[in-house]
């Protein structure tokens, strides 16, 4: 067995494991080396030691910003000392500027440490989202619609708005607040009325997963657009269930068995025609349909067994916020867990106060909030971004501790370092990338499917890649923010990128390649790519050498007179030993003799002493010596 094998199997980089072996002294020189059975089994019970020894090490608390100096203290270290073991890393801080999170963990390990982040009370309470069964109650379905921009969703929303109002509530004036909530006679429903899908995807890089349920408004008249497989991309990429809205039936243009044609092969088979996708023909016009969509989206949700815990501190998510002469800030939110009372400390993003007012789409005020309600929130004290989480903490106190820890933060935040084609390989090897995603836009449909064959053919070990979205035309503001959301690569073939999009895609971090020729964009994906395959491990023969004796030296312990039969024999090069044409040893010529002289090597037809670390070897034994060479496997499509 080789270093790297037994690294592999043990779940460890070569590189680190083969220093390790190093500070044990085992005898190994590079991650080629060769480990018997034997030796193998004794590293395997060390490395368990030392991984219980890591699990049972120092563990200390910290919370960043951390400086040189407070870190020192934490480990009960010098400052000096750390200053000089970040020098020797080529780090040039004093005791008090702020150590990199990363650095501080490296070091801690290095020192006997392992480093745990503090947590704070807000992470507390996020940290309690996960759901207390024993309290533990349904809650309604959160909807989004997505779709074309002309197909309907708002029609759609308006009249399922209007024909839920009661006769009193007809007359009054409606609030537009981003969602609102409707009765059935079988349960309620909450529709977020957001512009496009865009929105939801901002919203989920953002970290806000609000959505339970899509419904993907295609009007039966015009069938799938470019917007509509954008929005089906955008949806799966997220895993919510999609539910199909056919809308404008009324029409005699319409033609929903093409829509359903058209659905089926993006991967959205109608359950009607032995799919698995709910879909129902409305009219926003007449009404039609409408309380059948209703009954289907309860019913999903009824699948989705969505629960809350009404009785924690409240918790959720910001959906837009405005500024309002009166009222000063107001920031429209959906409450996700808990009860979200008036009185209540809540802090938000970089932004904090209590509640003031809480008042619904139909503009009532309310004393508490459930679980997937919508609201208008009044009392923080700025405005905050869509898609920020607000909390509801116990003291004002605490709050203003969060909202300064907050800014410290912002003042020194990273943008996120999302897949390039440089960085997959670093990725994964560090366990930060699982699949390899990718956007792929093409001039023609014909490319376009030519780039997404070949690239399903590539099969490397450890990686998947995983095409979230496809289409035709330059890429836009649409794919950056997908990109974003999900850590996505955009490939471009003949196509231009909007001025939008791509001023976005800096901001964000996200890579754009576009290419000229397939066999470019192909090859560079190839190479990135290449770099997780195993190398491959030829063995070259060089020669060979029959035992005539067997000589035991109290200093170089056995050696073997030999005569070298063929090729050549060389010192430190690669050797098995073959009793009876069986392998009975494998190891390296440690040492190489002329008569009393040391030498480098001894061609065929001489005679000469062999040591290879081997003390049964015997009379008749043949030595076989060969090097290895290390071959770059490349990916064969």
């Amino acid at each position: 067995m080789r270093v790297y094998e037994l690294a592999k199997e043990l779940g460890l980089d070569s590189k680190e494991f083969l220093k390790k072996l190093k500070e044990m002294n085992f005898p190994v020189k590079s991650h080629l080396s060769i480990i018997d059975e034997e030796t193998a089994q004794i590293i395997k019970e060390e490395f368990k030691g030392l991984k219980e020894k890591e699990i049972s090490k120092n563990i200390v608390e910290v919370e960043f910003p951390l400086t040189v100096k407070d870190f020192s203290v934490k480990l009960g270290k010098k400052p000096s000392e750390i200053v000089q073991l970040l020098l020797r890393k080529g780090k040039f801080l004093n005791i008090n500027q702020n150590i990199d999170q990363e650095l501080a963990k490296d070091l801690a390990y290095q020192l006997g440490f392992t480093l745990k982040e503090k947590t704070s009370l807000e992470e507390e309470l996020i940290e309690r989202e996960i759901l207390d069964e024993s309290r533990a109650k349904p809650r309604p379905p959160v909807v989004t619609l997505m779709g074309h921009i002309d197909h309907g969703k708002t029609s759609l929303l308006d009249f399922i708005r209007k024909s839920r109002l009661t006769e009193k509530e007809t007359g009054g004036i409606t609030q537009h607040i981003g969602a609102y909530q409707v009765e059935t006679p079988k349960g309620k429903i909450t529709f977020i009325d957001t512009p496009g899908h865009e929105t939801f995807t901002s919203m989920r890089a953002r970290g806000a997963n609000l959505t339970d349920i899509v419904v993907l408004v295609v009007a039966a008249d015009e069938g799938v657009k470019p917007q509509t497989e954008e929005a089906i991309s955008h949806a799966k990429a997220a895993g919510v269930p999609i539910v199909v809205a056919i809308n404008k039936i009324d029409k005699p243009q319409a033609q929903p068995d093409m829509v359903k044609q058209q659905l089926s092969k993006l991967g959205l088979s109608p359950e009607d025609w032995g799919g698995q996708t709910t879909t129902v023909l409305v009219s926003a016009k007449t009404g039609e349909g409408i309380d059948e969509l209703l009954e289907m989206l309860l019913l999903e949700a009824e699948l989705l067994e969505l629960k809350a815990d009404y009785q924690r501190p409240a918790l959720g998510v910001v959906l837009e916020a405005k500024l309002s002469k009166g009222l000063g800030p107001i920031a429209t939110v959906i409450v996700q867990q808990g009860t979200f009372r008036v009185g209540d400390v809540v802090v938000c993003a970089d932004q904090w106060g209590r509640v003031r007012l809480l008042r619904d789409d139909r503009g009532n005020s309310l004393k508490e909030a459930y679980p997937s309600m919508p609201v208008e929130l009044v009392g923080l004290g700025g405005l905050v971004s869509a898609g920020e989480r607000f909390i509801v903490v116990p003291e004002e106190k605490e709050a203003i501790r969060i909202v300064e820890k907050r800014r410290g933060k912002k003042e020194k935040k990273v943008i996120p370092e999302h897949v390039r084609l440089e960085n997959i390989y670093e990725k994964i090897k560090k366990q930060e990338l699982k699949e390899f995603r990718v956007i792929i836009k093409a001039d023609t449909y014909g490319t376009l499917e030519a780039i997404e064959d070949i690239l399903k053919k590539i099969e490397v070990p450890s990686i998947e890649i995983k095409i979230l979205h496809k289409g035709v035309g330059v890429v836009n503001l649409s794919d950056v923010i997908l990109a974003d959301a999900s850590d996505a690569l955009i490939l471009g073939f003949k196509v231009n990128v909007e001025p939008q999009a791509s001023k976005k895609a800096q901001e964000k971090n996200i890579q754009i390649k576009t290419y000229q020729i397939i066999y470019e964009l192909i090859s560079e994906v190839k190479s990135a790519l290449e770099g997780l395959l195993e190398p491959k491990i030829e063995r070259v023969f060089l020669g060979r050498a029959k035992v005539k004796k067997v000589f035991k030296l109290s200093k170089a312990g056995v050696i073997a007179g030999c005569i070298v039969e063929k090729g050549r024999i060389l010192r430190n090069a690669f050797c098995r030993v073959l009793r009876t044409g069986e392998v009975v040893f494998e190891g390296r010529v440690s040492s190489l003799k002329r008569f009393k002289d040391d030498v480098r090597e001894v061609l065929e037809g001489f005679e000469c002493g062999i040591g290879v670390g081997f003390n049964d070897i015997k009379e008749e034994d043949v030595i076989e010596v060969f090097t290895e060479e290390t071959k770059t496997r490349k990916i064969q499509i």
